[in-house]
């Protein structure tokens, strides 16, 4: 594994382990805050479940759910243990996390503003680490690559075996 791996992946996970276990230790506190996007978010998840499933409507139920999610997602992609999952699991937590706790459109004080909203660009650059790092390949061509060239690589072969087999019957 390259270094900048080595090291970049601990670094990007940190923030999501602090975070998990903040939202587990402060759940109650955080859930006022994760409320508005979980009254949004629940009906969504109840519509796309079977019926047998039930959601959970209480915001510190999935206030904690997010902090353990966080917590096993970051150390997978701290530990580079299915890194690519545990960073688009990280992303996905993000969006509502960010819309959540920085929603800086509703600030009425300046100053307050700017801080939500630095927080929200935070989040912003932290998802564009974890893209990078969900469809990270190590120089390797990528599986979208791969199946491009695959088709062309068949035929190639296809050709030279077909032109070898003529030469062989040519011979005989």
């Amino acid at each position: 594994m390259a270094l900048s791996r080595l090291i970049a992946r601990p670094l990007l996970a940190s923030y999501f382990l602090a975070n998990g276990v903040q939202d587990l230790k402060e759940a109650p506190a955080l859930a006022q805050q994760a409320a508005p996007v979980t009254e949004q978010v629940v009906p969504v998840v109840d519509g796309a479940t079977p019926d047998s499933v039930n959601v959970p409507r209480d915001p510190v139920l999935w206030v904690r759910a997010s902090g353990v999610i966080q917590v096993v997602a970051g150390f997978g992609l701290a530990t580079g243990r299915l890194p690519h999952l545990s960073s688009a699991v990280l992303g996905a937590t993000l969006v509502p996390s960010t819309a959540a706790r920085h929603r800086f459109w509703e600030a009425t004080d300046k100053d307050e503003r700017r801080e939500q909203l630095t927080h929200f660009l935070k989040n912003t650059a932290l998802a564009g680490g974890l893209l990078i790092a969900a469809l990270d390949t190590a120089g390797k061509p990528g599986l979208a690559w791969r199946t491009r060239h695959a088709g062309h690589d068949a035929r190639r072969e296809a050709a030279l075996l077909g032109a070898k087999a003529k030469a062989k019957a040519h011979l005989h």
